[in-house]
């Protein structure tokens, strides 16, 4: 942190870094005094550091950038070594030296894979990362897995599923791979990011897995890898500068030489530093620090890692977070999605498909699917053919699974067959079981019907008996002689009753006894008492002392009895109290957990209404920061102003350094004429040179001529603006106009900032949308400047072009020592030449004069120019003072201003508070009403499908009716008929009775008959009893299919009240809602109308918000293209002071050739004739050079009316700047005399309030109070608007279930009632056939009893009929006929059994 605050400074004109302040107090003497090294030496080491060069030491000065970046080096080199130093520390505690086994328990923490908007150096390296764990986890799940198939003899092929990821492995560390190409690129030191690129694009450009960028979001992305979990591009920018070890040697030797902090000197023992004693051959190897660099200590550690995850038995956990704002129960699946394909979940699960994940061992797969087949199962012992079997007997295909030597493998979903075709089976005995459960139980119900039916005819008989007896005069006295049976005595009673009060009062008069003997002792024992007290005062003294203490202690004794008896009373009272109160807690409590649903709604409410809060917040904050952001604006423009300046200050000195240069040149002139014989070989290399130059140039002027129609196209575009700024200032002014009006509507505007603040947040996403645009325009801006880094390295190849004319001179020098030589051959030749020379030096000399004459003009016009622009920066200066005046007084002015409107926000935000509780309601109750009204609707529509389906079910059962009344007359008649029978069987009894007093007369024909009674008997016990079986049978098999029939229509009954309970529920809760429908419906046409109003004054409101943002936009629009207007003229003009520079330099050049040939000359001399033959030469090079210069001061003369149109400009900028700050004065000046205006009419206003101030405060109240209703309302009303839309949505997918439900359950109804008429006429068959059968039952039961009862009498009149013969033979016959006419019954009472039971079959 500390290392973080030191700063360097730079003096003068050169780069070089200084700090000045290295006290104690000053960050550099915190860093020096935590180091306990010296803070001066360790700033000299930071900006002047030590280079070895060859064998010398030499100091290199350093950059405020550089060091600084040499600082933070330092504090992230110490950082990362007292971490290191720290784990061995924790290491050295925790491990045990004397342990064998090093045995731990880790935890490994990784980044997932990262797929941003941009990605850099950090991302690679950590995709790289999850690249080889990924290939460690496939390795060490999948291989593992493939052995265990292998052990248990599957036909499988081992795969290398690691082999998936090696191709982006093997393209990251291969010799010429990414990592070792920056390696190489960060070693080289002329290497940029260009380079690396291109590098890269070269080496690995034709790998499959080394793609184009695909990014959507960094469109500066220069390649993309394809990684297992995706394809990411990536951007090389200052990845070299990352991969650089920035420690600086000569701080790290000052730590470890003169450090007093001991373990500083032992962090950094294993570093060379810069040691004064070490040998050559050290130095050569080790110039910074061994070299490292952050990918090399990032591999290393990375091949430490895998060798010790593959020397572990690793567990893997994948974490998923479920969103991204921390809410429970809430899932976003993209995020979901997003981190499985990072996390390698998504390749694991498509590797798992490949194989068998399910197993199963033999024991267990027989317990739980032998039931598929257990006779396969039992077939065989071998396990293999045992499952083979069972496998082909269900169809199951052989390739979902794998048989081993001990398990049983399944591919994915191949278990799940298995399960489904076992459920099956289950299913079906389950419900076997089930059957027969139902069998038991419904036996159960049958029995004890059987057992009622018994006992109602036992009742009936007994009926039957007391209706025969009831006429009888013996049974009558016995029923009124039996309840005197058993009746109590009273005069015994009363004896009993006299016995037990005697003994009573015997007790009670001993009692009064015994009192009354107590009462008489109490007396003597009184006056035994009295005579005691007597003796006792007259033995011991008077005893009255004592008798008042005892008196006060009975008297305070009776008052704590009373105090107690008051305290038990109220200790009662409190425990009823206690008691209520326990009630009353309970009901609380109930009432405490309806209040704490309604605070936790209430919370969820605040909760929401926070968050709409810090969203305001953040609101306010962007749009301070959006002011904070102009004035850093205005400011940078006055910091470039002042820098134009200091530019035209550096013209005005480079002008006169050109003025010394030009005097230099003269002085020259004479010299460049004696060489110009000597530059004639040089001249052609030079020539050619130049035309390189002059084809550059061109390009160059092309290049500014293309700028300069650009910054025509700006300057039209800025007139526009300009146009656009004056129109929109005459709107400002109207609408300073319009706040003069609108003060006095202070409460309007308060109901109108709420809506004003939704409008806040959607110019915040316009914001969002202009800095994206913004962002445009930077890279933008970046594709301008790698243009000016291409023009620069041009300029640097022009450059190289004059490094080859320097190395051209040198060769020059060797010729010109050539020449020497023979120039001491040819000096006494030489002086007869030189007076022709002499005349040719002359004219060379006027030429020249003539050419310094036209620099002279030059110069003047420059120095006139110069005047003008000190003139304009005067002017400037003066200006800028009286805005920064202005400025600062409308500062002041806006201060007081803001304080103001601070505390009017204040207030409204209050009110807008009230007035959002009152809108959420609203919306709240709004919401509410639309669901209603909806939900009403459906209800309606519901309804009248029910009344369609009810007027259909009344005429089925108008139908129904008609077919029971039917089946009700039929069965009317049957029971007319049984009825005749009944009375034709009394009519038969009574015939018996008559026949049984003729037996009297007829017991002598008995003992004829007695042979046919026999055979009559056998045949009845042979034929009768047998059909009698059979109707029982019959009988009972009736029953009990008139049981499932009775069954089968309660159920029905059961569920047509729950229909008709459905349908009473639903006619209810229609009743409720349509007054809640009539109710919502009022309340919904006021909110509506309320709505629409709030609609106008947002709109309003909106248009003036969308006016000033428009008037915003167009603003920063401004300032950005003068911003990029002046950068673009400051870039003209340093290249032309460049182009300057340069043509100096070559005059320079060459003045010291011209110098050294006019020594060569005057040394020596030649030949005339090879003299003449030079002059020639150097007569047409001169020619040539003064053609060259010409067009040089040609070239000269463009840069300079350059450098003055872009002086021009710059004056013209700064008068539109002057002229626009000038214009903003006076907008300040006419907002603050229309705020004097308001503030003096506020004045006269408050005067006149303060006459009416009571009535003002109460309308105010009133007014207060209306603002916060409304406002409450309105947030209510927005706020339930939101809910309602979500309500809305959620009841219309409920409205969607409940009508897929309702028409499901309609159409159940319908199957049901079809169902309910089929067994309801089933069921009339069933009963009609019932009571027919029961009729023939009831008759053949009647028959049998009569035919036992007759038997009964042929056993006891067996005696008496002997005599009766002849009267037997007359009965014989009757019975012969009688036997006929109950056979014929007999018979058709079995073809009507058939019948029944045909029918209950049929019925069935």
């Amino acid at each position: 942190m500390s290392c973080g605050g030191v700063e360097f400074k730079t003096k003068g004109r050169d780069d070089q870094a200084e700090c000045e302040d290295v006290g104690p107090e000053s960050f550099p003497g915190k860093v020096a005094g935590s180091f306990g090294i010296n803070a001066a030496a360790m700033i000299k080491a930071f900006c002047k550091p030590r280079i070895k060069v060859g064998t010398e030491w030499v100091t290199k000065g350093q950059t405020c950038e550089q060091a600084t970046g040499s600082v933070g080096g330092i504090g992230r080199a110490i950082f990362d070594r007292v971490f290191k130093w720290l784990i061995e520390k924790c290491n050295d505690t925790l491990i045990d030296p004397t342990l064998k086994k090093a045995n731990f328990c880790a935890v490994l923490d990784i980044a997932g894979f990262e797929i941003f908007e941009y990605n850099g150096f950090e991302q690679i390296s950590i995709n790289f990362v999850n690249e080889k764990l990924q290939q460690f986890f496939n390795h060490h799940m999948f291989v593992v897995e493939q052995e265990e198939y292998v052990k248990e003899g599957i036909d499988w092929v081992m795969v290398d599923f690691g082999m998936d990821l090696a191709a982006a492995i093997i393209m990251f560390e291969k010799p010429m791979g990414i990592w070792a190409i920056l390696e190489e690129e960060s070693l080289f030191p002329k290497a940029t990011d260009k380079s690396f690129e291109e590098k890269l694009k070269a080496s690995l450009g034709k790998l499959p897995v080394f793609l184009k960028p695909q990014s959507k979001t960094d469109k500066n992305a220069h390649f993309a890898i394809s990684h297992y979990a995706g394809i990411v591009s990536y951007n090389v920018t200052g990845w070299l500068e990352k991969n650089k070890d920035p420690v600086n040697d000569s701080v790290v030797e000052i730590l470890k030489s003169t450090s007093s902090v001991p373990l500083l000197v032992h962090l950094w023992r294993d570093h060379p530093g810069q040691p004064t004693t070490a040998p050559k051959d050290d130095g050569k190897k080790k110039k910074k620090g061994g070299g490292k660099t952050v990918s090399s200590v990032y591999l290393v550690s990375l091949i430490e890692l895998m060798t010790t995850l593959h020397s572990c038995e690793p567990h893997f956990v994948r974490c998923l977070v479920p969103n991204t704002h921390k809410k429970p129960g809430d899932v976003e699946p993209p995020l979901i999605m997003h981190q499985l394909t990072c996390n390698g979940v998504l390749e694991g699960i498509r590797i798992c498909m490949r194989g068998f994940p399910n197993r199963m061992l033999y024991p267990d797969f027989k317990m739980r699917y032998a039931i598929l087949g257990a006779t396969e199962m039992a077939s065989s012992s071998d396990n293999k053919v045992a499952t083979y079997a069972l496998m082909d007997k269900i169809n199951f295909d052989r390739q979902r699974y794998r048989l081993g030597h001990t398990l049983v493998f399944f591919r994915a979903g191949a278990l799940a067959g298995l399960e489904e075709a076992r459920d099956d089976i289950v299913i079906k005995l389950v419900r076997y079981m089930q059957g027969e459960v139902l069998k038991r139980m419904r036996t159960v119900v049958y029995e004890k019907k059987r057992d009622q039916r018994e006992l109602i005819k036992v009742a009936q008989r007994n009926f039957r008996k007391y209706m025969s007896m009831r006429d009888w005069g013996w049974f009558v006295i016995i029923q009124k002689t039996r309840p005197m049976i058993g009746q109590p005595n009273p005069e015994e009673e009363l004896r009993l009753l006299e016995e037990q009060a005697n003994n009573v009062w015997g007790k009670y008069d001993e009692q009064v006894q015994t009192k009354a003997k107590l009462l008489e002792d109490n007396v003597t024992i009184g006056d035994e008492k009295k005579a005691l007290l007597t003796q006792l005062e007259s033995e011991q003294g008077n005893l009255s002392v004592y008798h008042d203490k005892q008196a006060k202690a009975a008297s305070g004794i009776v008052d704590l009895e009373g105090q107690l008896s008051v305290a038990q009373e109220t200790l009662v009272q409190r425990e009823q109290t206690r008691q209520d109160a326990t009630g009353e807690k309970k009901l609380l409590e109930q009432e405490v957990v309806s209040v704490k649903k309604d605070i936790d709604d209430v919370d969820v409410s605040i909760q929401k209404i926070e968050q709409e809060k810090t969203n305001k917040d953040h609101t306010i904050r962007s749009l301070n920061d959006e002011i904070a952001n102009q004035d850093e604006v205005i400011n940078k423009l006055n910091k470039e102003k002042k820098h134009v300046s200091e530019n035209a200050a550096k013209s005005m000195e480079d002008l006169q350094v050109a003025e010394d240069k030009v005097n230099h040149l003269n002085q020259i002139k004479n010299k460049l004429e004696s060489t110009l014989d000597e530059l004639e070989g040089s001249y052609e290399k030079e020539k050619r040179s130049k035309a390189n130059i002059e084809k550059e140039r061109r390009k160059v002027e092309g290049d500014l001529k293309v700028m300069q129609e650009t910054v025509a196209d700006l300057e039209r575009t800025k007139k526009e603006l300009e146009g656009s700024i004056q129109r929109k200032e005459k709107d400002s002014s109207g609408l300073f106009g319009k706040l003069d009006d609108e003060q006095s509507l202070v409460a309007k505007v308060q109901k109108t900032i709420k809506e004003i603040q939704s409008r806040v947040e959607e110019m915040e996403e316009e914001l969002e949308a202009e800095r994206q645009g913004r962002a445009k325009a930077e890279r933008q801006r970046s594709d301008l400047s790698r243009e000016m880094e291409n023009l620069n390295e041009r300029l640097s190849e022009a450059s190289g072009a004059t490094s080859a004319q320097i190395e051209l001179n040198k060769k020059r020098e060797a010729e010109v020592t050539k020449i020497r030589r023979d120039l001491e051959e040819t000096q006494i030749q030489q002086e007869s030449t030189i007076v022709g020379l002499k005349k040719k030096q002359q004219d060379a000399n006027a030429e020249m004069q003539e050419q310094i004459e036209q620099l002279n003009k030059i110069k003047a016009k420059i120095e006139k120019d110069k005047t003008v622009i000190m003139h304009e920066i005067a002017d400037a200066r003066a200006a800028t003072d009286e805005v920064a005046r202005s400025k600062a007084s409308s500062e002041k002015s806006l201060r007081n201003l803001q304080t103001t409107l601070n505390e009017l926000g204040k207030k409204i935000e209050e009110a807008n508070l009230t007035l959002g509780d009152i809108e959420s309601g609203k919306r709240k109750l709004a919401a509410e009403n639309a669901d209603l009204l909806r939900h009403l609707q459906e209800l309606e529509n519901s309804a009248n499908m029910l009344a369609k389906l009810k007027l259909s079910l009344a005429d089925q059962l108008g139908e129904a009716r008609a077919v029971a009344d039917n089946e009700a007359k039929e069965r009317q008649s049957l029971l007319g008929k049984f009825r005749n029978a009944e009375h034709d069987v009394a009519g038969m009894k009574d015939h018996f009775d008559e026949e049984v007093s003729s037996k009297e007369n007829i017991g002598r024909q008995l003992s004829k008959a007695v042979c046919e009674a026999d055979l009559m008997r056998e045949r009845y016990e042979k034929e009768g009893v047998a059909k009698a079986e059979e109707l029982e049978m019959g009988k009972l098999k009736m029953q009990a299919r008139l049981s499932e029939a009775e069954s089968t229509a309660d159920q029905l009954q059961a569920k047509l009240a729950q229909v008709e309970k459905a349908k009473s529920k639903l006619s209810s809760e229609l009743e409720s809602m349509a007054g809640q429908l009539d109710q919502a419906q009022i309340l919904n046409s006021s909110m509506e109308k309320k709505a629409k109003q709030f609609d106008r004054i947002v709109g309003e409101w909106k248009g003036k918000v969308d006016s000033i943002g428009m008037d915003l936009d167009n603003a920063q629009k401004e300032t950005r293209n003068a911003s990029s207007e002046l950068f673009r003229v400051k870039s003209a003009y340093d290249e032309a002071v460049m182009q300057l520079d340069e043509v100096r330099r070559e005059n320079k050049t060459l003045s010291t050739e011209i110098k050294d040939i006019m020594d060569q000359i005057s040394e020596g001399g030649r030949s005339i004739h090879d003299i003449d033959k030079i002059c020639k030469r150097l007569e047409a090079e001169k020619m040539e050079l003064e053609a060259a210069l010409s067009e040089a001061e040609g070239a000269l003369e463009q840069e300079e009316n350059k450098v003055l149109r872009a002086q021009l400009e710059l004056t013209q900028l700064k008068q539109e700047i002057d002229r626009r700050m000038a214009e903003k004065d006076e907008e300040f000046a006419a907002t603050k005399k229309n705020m004097t205006k308001a503030i003096e009419s506020m004045q006269s206003a408050v005067e006149t309030e303060s006459k009416g101030k009571a009535e003002a405060l109460r309308m105010k109240k009133k007014l207060e109070s209306d603002v916060l209703d409304l406002d409450c309302n309105l947030e209510h009303a927005n706020a339930a608007n939101a809910e309602t839309q979500r309500t809305i949505k959620n009841y219309q997918l409920s409205l969607r279930e409940a009508q897929s439900k309702l028409e499901e359950q309609q159409r159940a109804k319908e199957i049901a009632h079809d169902e309910l008429i089929n067994a309801e006429r089933k069921s009339n068959s069933n009963q009609n056939a019932l009571e027919e059968s029961r009729t023939l039952l009831e008759q053949s039961d009647r028959a049998r009893r009569m035919v036992e009862q007759e038997l009964a009498d042929t056993n006891e009149t067996l005696s008496e009929q002997t005599c009766t013969n002849q009267a037997i033979q007359g009965s014989k016959q009757k019975l012969e006929s009688e036997m006929s006419t109950m056979e014929a019954d007999c018979d058709e009472m079995a073809s009507e059994a058939a019948l029944s039971e045909e029918k209950a079959q049929r019925a069935m």
